[in-house]
């Protein structure tokens, strides 16, 4: 598991995985089309990306919207999970509204996602 999400050195201070996002990760279900759960490789390119494009913000990101450059993430000055338009100019970033207060809540819209997609 310490291979597949950040390790515990490559986390913001203070920031520890919830268990359900752990449990869904070892349970290996990281694909809901139009999302994916980041994870090995990937997912340590994102968060150096986000920190270099978004060094003001602290996110941590935990999935990328395949048909756009939405990236799921744990928003550590918030709490919350945001959605943030990867790419896009410093302030100009977050998605307004379309944040979820913790993992179930952005699965659910996940789901919702994926129903809808084709």
């Amino acid at each position: 598991m310490s291979e597949t999400l950040l390790t515990v050195s490559e986390l913001p201070a203070g920031f520890e995985y919830p268990s359900d996002f752990i449990r869904f990760v070892t349970m290996e279900i990281i694909y809901l089309e139009p999302w994916f759960v980041l994870t090995d490789e990937r997912l340590r390119e994102r968060h150096q990306g986000l920190k270099n494009r978004y060094p003001n913000r602290r996110l941590v990101p935990l999935a990328r919207r395949e048909d756009n450059d939405d990236v799921a993430c744990w928003d550590l000055s918030t709490g919350k999970i945001s959605i943030v338009h990867d790419f896009a100019d410093p302030g100009w970033e977050s998605r307004g509204d379309r944040g979820f207060p913790d993992f179930a809540a952005w699965l659910h819209s996940a789901i919702d996602d994926m129903l809808e997609f084709r």
